[in-house]
């Protein structure tokens, strides 16, 4: 109990630090000729890594047999929709100025909005029912189905990132590697005769 506490604390300060860095450079203005444009896409950087390093999780512990993994699981869902959340907020702010008529435009005029906008409604329900008692209330098999969403959230992400670079795709490309042979993993897991899938596959499980 003590490892995982600890795990959970270096855990939540790293996760932290690339907000410190972010703020930091943005007040000594070391985030170059357009600064709106680096804080959206470093936010959004930060929560496609932590929406893969969640898809992550399951494949590593039943790889490793490192079962303890899972108690790690929801914070770092949780990571991944606060970031989410913060490059919503980014673009909102710098590059709409709270114009929502304006965000409903962009998002009907430029598709990789659309997309980049359905990958985080996704997180929604998940960082909603990540609580122990909303486990309880759902029920084990409805929760653990509806937080198969993650995938769907994730590979929205890496197509709204890919949509978004117009030249070098080197990066999202990299991502779509990563979150598809994590999809291929769980796939090969489920119906390979020799390794049965097992039940609990949410994004943000009971502790």
């Amino acid at each position: 109990m003590s490892n995982i506490r600890f795990a959970k604390l270096v855990i939540f300060v790293n996760a932290f630090v690339p907000l410190v860095l972010l703020l930091w450079d943005v007040y000594h203005h070391n985030v170059g000729a357009n600064p709106q444009e680096f804080a959206i896409r470093t936010t959004g950087m930060l929560t496609l890594i932590f929406l893969t390093l969640t898809v992550a999780i399951t494949p590593l512990r039943k790889t490793f047999g490192a079962n303890s993994l899972v108690k790690l699981r929801r914070m770092v869902g949780l990571f991944a929709f606060f970031y989410g959340f913060l490059h919503l907020t980014t673009y909102i702010w710098l590059d709409r100025l709270f114009n929502f008529a304006s965000v409903v435009q962009d998002v009907a005029r430029r598709p990789f909005i659309l997309v980049g906008m359905t990958a985080f409604l996704l997180m929604v329900p998940l960082a909603i029912t990540s609580t122990n008692k909303m486990v309880k209330r759902l029920g084990g098999k409805r929760w653990a189905l509806l937080h198969r969403l993650v995938y769907a959230s994730a590979i929205g992400g890496v197509i709204h990132f890919w949509m978004l670079v117009k030249s070098d795709t080197r990066i999202p490309l990299t991502f779509a590697f990563i979150v598809g042979l994590l999809l291929a993993h769980r796939v090969f897991v489920k119906y390979a005769p020799t390794m049965p899938a097992q039940t609990n596959s949410g994004l943000f499980p009971k502790d």
